[in-house]
């Protein structure tokens, strides 16, 4: 039977390959007019959404779309997140713009794009590294309107080198799901759904005059996702795989800084980032099983050089703000009792309080030595005015994990 179930959670449980291809992107934003001004291949080294020529909306849709890619998040979430962008930055004239239906429309082109095409690319990187000596085709049954080609070449068993694979290597048109496997051998290819007597059409790369690709294959489609930068996505995924928390951490060396910075701080703006970190808390709280970590953004050259001020000899360059469930538990003990709060002028912590957090460490009014912790470890206490209180984030630099991670939180009146 074919491992249906290897896709069915694809975009819920994304994983370091497919991450990293995605990433590997984050360097390059081109703007386009059309989604055709680039092709192929070149998808591999740039990101681009058709129509979008802003470097400020690239990076805010960027930001989006890698926040969906590495917390697994759904389609909802990430239309959201492209509403409030389209709105900040004022976008008009996108294809699909005026109506509910044309919005859902292009969203979910965008999602599923560059959904398909990273899982796609980060599977290219695992099958190459595992060696395996035969591929095996495989239709999504579950898509709503099944191309009779796609669903023809189900169960394809072809060596790895194989011609056929540079045009045919999925994702082959707008919304294709179909996806590939391995196998070390015919027999083992057979109980995954491989038909090994199956065999391509004497003229499988016979162009179709309408979209120069082959037959049954969209226009722009006849390529392999991944393929001329599949070693760079593996050298890179080893490197995310030794983080223990992956949502959003950025591995962006390689990334302009003025392009990290932008994606930084679009990404502690999206409204959608408050609201998670708000259900975080809320979920350690009730001691529910929630990541030991959870990011509030990339730092960026102006975090790191105002750390560094504090003490040059820290080097805070790639790191994160980050939220850990232990720190939630020792905030709202220690800060969430109302009388005790009162007691010494500061108003008790509750979780609603937590959707804050992205503003105070992205706009602070003020920022502090805050001295070392018990471990001896530097810290830093990032304070703003809301609505006459004063709220104080004090993080902890812990740098095996590359992050500066909440100690405490807790709010003060204003005297």
């Amino acid at each position: 039977m074919p491992q249906a179930s290897v896709v069915a959670n694809a975009f819920k449980r994304p994983f370091a390959e497919q991450v990293a291809f995605f990433r590997s992107k984050l360097g390059n934003l081109v703007s386009t007019a059309k989604w055709d001004d680039i092709s192929k291949s070149a998808h591999d080294k740039g990101f681009m959404i058709a129509g979008a020529a802003k470097a400020d909306l690239l990076a805010d849709l960027a930001a989006a779309v890698d926040r969906t890619h590495a917390e697994g998040k759904g389609i909802e979430a990430f239309r959201k997140d492209f509403r409030a962008i389209v709105k900040k930055r004022g976008w008009h004239g996108w294809k699909g713009e005026g109506s509910e239906k044309g919005e859902a429309w292009r969203t979910r082109i965008i999602f599923q794009t560059n959904m398909n095409t990273s899982y796609n690319a980060g599977r290219l990187a695992q099958l190459r590294q595992a060696g395996f000596a035969f591929w095996i085709y495989h239709h999504n049954d579950s898509v709503r309107s099944p191309r009779p080609m796609h669903k023809a070449w189900n169960g394809m068993v072809l060596p790895s080198d194989a011609p056929w694979w540079k045009t045919h290597y999925t994702p082959n048109g707008w919304g294709c799901r179909c996806y590939i496997t391995g196998a070390h051998s015919k027999e083992s290819a057979k109980l995954v759904g491989g038909k090994p007597d199956k065999k391509p059409d004497a003229a499988w790369n016979k162009k179709d005059p309408k979209t120069g690709a082959p037959v049954g294959i969209d226009k722009g489609w006849d390529y392999m996702p991944g393929d001329t930068v599949s070693d760079a996505v593996q050298s890179m995924a080893k490197k995310t795989q030794q983080w223990e928390y992956t949502i959003a951490k950025a591995y962006m060396q390689d990334v302009p800084m003025s392009v990290r910075d932008d994606l930084a701080k679009a990404y502690r703006d999206l409204p959608s980032v408050h609201d998670d970190v708000r259900r975080y808390a809320q979920a350690a709280l009730a001691a529910r099983d929630v990541a030991p970590y959870r990011t509030l953004g990339l730092l960026t050259s102006a975090d790191v050089a105002t750390v560094q001020g504090f003490n040059k000899d820290i080097r805070v360059d790639g790191f994160d703000f980050a939220l850990d469930k232990s720190s939630v538990m020792h905030v709202l003990e220690k800060h969430g009792n109302v009388k005790a709060e009162a007691n010494r002028g500061q108003r008790a912590v509750v979780v609603a309080d937590y959707t804050l957090l992205p503003d105070i460490l992205n706009h602070p009014d003020r920022i502090e030595d805050a001295g070392k912790t018990a471990n001896g470890m530097p810290s830093f206490q990032y304070i703003k005015d809301i609505h006459g209180e004063l709220y104080i984030a004090v993080m902890q630099l812990r740098k095996g994990r590359k992050m500066l991670s909440l100690q405490t939180f807790y709010i003060r009146k204003k005297k």
